[in-house]
Protein backbone atom coordinates (compact mmCIF):
# COMPACT_ATOMS: atom_id res chain seq x y z
CA UNK A 1 0.00 0.00 0.00
CA UNK A 2 1.57 3.50 -0.85
CA UNK A 3 0.56 6.50 1.59
CA UNK A 4 1.03 9.89 0.36
CA UNK A 5 2.11 12.42 3.06
CA UNK A 6 2.60 15.98 3.27
CA UNK A 7 4.89 17.36 5.53
CA UNK A 8 3.59 20.28 7.88
CA UNK A 9 6.73 21.01 10.30
CA UNK A 10 10.40 21.58 9.75
CA UNK A 11 10.74 19.19 12.36
CA UNK A 12 8.37 16.63 10.83
CA UNK A 13 9.73 13.08 10.39
CA UNK A 14 8.39 10.33 7.99
CA UNK A 15 6.45 7.38 10.04
CA UNK A 16 9.26 4.34 10.00
CA UNK A 17 8.91 0.86 10.74
CA UNK A 18 11.58 -0.67 13.60
CA UNK A 19 11.95 -3.55 12.00
CA UNK A 20 10.85 -6.21 9.09
CA UNK A 21 8.31 -7.63 11.11
CA UNK A 22 6.98 -4.74 12.89
CA UNK A 23 3.42 -4.08 12.38
CA UNK A 24 3.39 -0.35 13.31
CA UNK A 25 5.17 2.54 12.00
CA UNK A 26 6.41 4.85 14.63
CA UNK A 27 5.67 8.24 14.56
CA UNK A 28 7.46 11.08 16.26
CA UNK A 29 7.07 14.31 17.93
CA UNK A 30 7.51 17.92 16.01
CA UNK A 31 7.71 20.47 18.77
CA UNK A 32 9.26 23.50 18.68
CA UNK A 33 10.58 23.05 22.22
CA UNK A 34 10.10 20.05 24.93
CA UNK A 35 7.00 19.05 26.36
CA UNK A 36 7.03 18.33 30.40
CA UNK A 37 4.27 15.88 30.85
CA UNK A 38 3.49 15.88 34.47
CA UNK A 39 1.28 12.50 36.33
CA UNK A 40 -2.49 12.84 35.04
CA UNK A 41 -1.77 14.96 32.72
CA UNK A 42 -2.26 14.92 28.77
CA UNK A 43 -1.72 16.50 25.95
CA UNK A 44 -1.77 16.75 22.40
CA UNK A 45 1.45 16.12 20.14
CA UNK A 46 1.77 17.55 17.08
CA UNK A 47 3.75 14.87 14.32
CA UNK A 48 4.03 17.78 11.90
CA UNK A 49 2.66 15.47 8.76
CA UNK A 50 -0.81 14.58 7.13
CA UNK A 51 -1.86 11.56 4.90
CA UNK A 52 -3.66 10.33 2.41
CA UNK A 53 -5.53 7.38 2.96
CA UNK A 54 -7.19 5.08 0.00
CA UNK A 55 -11.19 4.83 1.06
CA UNK A 56 -11.95 1.52 2.74
CA UNK A 57 -8.99 1.59 5.05
CA UNK A 58 -7.93 3.20 8.49
CA UNK A 59 -5.04 3.96 10.55
CA UNK A 60 -4.75 3.30 14.25
CA UNK A 61 -2.67 5.43 15.88
CA UNK A 62 -1.51 3.24 19.11
CA UNK A 63 0.96 3.39 21.75
CA UNK A 64 4.42 2.28 22.07
CA UNK A 65 5.03 -0.75 24.79
CA UNK A 66 8.18 0.60 25.92
CA UNK A 67 6.97 3.90 26.60
CA UNK A 68 3.93 2.45 28.50
CA UNK A 69 6.19 0.76 30.24
CA UNK A 70 8.88 2.55 31.00
CA UNK A 71 7.15 5.77 32.11
CA UNK A 72 3.44 5.03 32.36
CA UNK A 73 2.89 7.33 29.05
CA UNK A 74 0.17 6.28 26.31
CA UNK A 75 -2.19 7.24 24.04
CA UNK A 76 -5.48 8.42 26.04
CA UNK A 77 -7.71 7.44 23.02
CA UNK A 78 -6.30 4.31 22.37
CA UNK A 79 -6.34 3.27 19.40
CA UNK A 80 -7.28 6.64 18.13
CA UNK A 81 -8.76 6.66 14.40
CA UNK A 82 -7.46 8.96 11.63
CA UNK A 83 -10.37 8.34 8.74
CA UNK A 84 -9.53 7.97 4.68
CA UNK A 85 -11.64 11.72 4.55
CA UNK A 86 -9.38 13.45 6.82
CA UNK A 87 -6.03 15.47 5.37
CA UNK A 88 -5.06 17.71 8.57
CA UNK A 89 -1.92 16.97 10.62
CA UNK A 90 -1.98 13.88 12.80
CA UNK A 91 -1.94 14.60 16.26
CA UNK A 92 -1.54 12.18 18.98
CA UNK A 93 -3.35 12.97 22.30
CA UNK A 94 -0.60 10.95 24.96
CA UNK A 95 -1.40 10.81 28.82
CA UNK A 96 1.34 10.42 31.87
CA UNK A 97 -0.02 7.20 33.93
CA UNK A 98 3.13 7.13 35.43
CA UNK A 99 4.08 9.04 38.82
CA UNK A 100 7.10 11.03 37.55
CA UNK A 101 7.23 13.68 34.42
CA UNK A 102 7.73 12.73 31.44
CA UNK A 103 9.62 14.89 29.39
CA UNK A 104 8.31 14.73 25.53
CA UNK A 105 11.58 16.09 23.05
CA UNK A 106 11.18 16.90 19.50
CA UNK A 107 11.60 13.62 17.63
CA UNK A 108 10.93 11.16 20.27
CA UNK A 109 9.04 8.40 18.79
CA UNK A 110 5.88 9.15 20.51
CA UNK A 111 2.77 6.23 19.07
CA UNK A 112 2.75 3.80 16.19
CA UNK A 113 0.32 3.81 13.43
CA UNK A 114 -1.18 1.01 11.89
CA UNK A 115 -3.27 0.35 8.69
CA UNK A 116 -6.38 -1.42 8.76
CA UNK A 117 -8.61 -2.58 5.77
CA UNK A 118 -12.30 -1.27 7.13
CA UNK A 119 -15.69 -3.04 6.24
CA UNK A 120 -19.17 -0.61 5.28
CA UNK A 121 -21.97 -2.08 7.21
CA UNK A 122 -25.87 -1.66 6.69
CA UNK A 123 -27.96 -2.00 9.20
CA UNK A 124 -31.08 -3.89 9.66
CA UNK A 125 -34.16 -2.73 12.44
CA UNK A 126 -35.28 -5.71 13.86
CA UNK A 127 -37.41 -6.98 16.93
CA UNK A 128 -35.45 -9.70 17.71
CA UNK A 129 -31.50 -10.78 17.66
CA UNK A 130 -30.43 -14.23 17.35
CA UNK A 131 -30.07 -16.37 20.58
CA UNK A 132 -26.21 -17.06 21.26
CA UNK A 133 -24.78 -18.49 24.60
CA UNK A 134 -23.99 -15.22 25.73
CA UNK A 135 -27.10 -13.24 25.31
CA UNK A 136 -27.09 -9.93 27.54
CA UNK A 137 -24.21 -11.24 29.64
CA UNK A 138 -22.32 -8.01 29.83
CA UNK A 139 -19.04 -6.69 31.93
CA UNK A 140 -17.60 -9.63 33.62
CA UNK A 141 -19.95 -12.12 32.54
CA UNK A 142 -17.59 -15.14 32.22
CA UNK A 143 -16.25 -14.41 35.82
CA UNK A 144 -12.65 -12.69 37.05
Amino acid sequence: MKIAFRVLSQRAQKPKRMSAGAAGYDLFAALEEKLILRPGQRETVSTGIAISLSKGYEAQIRPRSGLAIKYGLTVLNSPGTIDSDYRGEIKVILINLGQEDVAIYNGMRIAQMVFSKIEEAEFLKTDVLEDTERNEGGFGHSGE
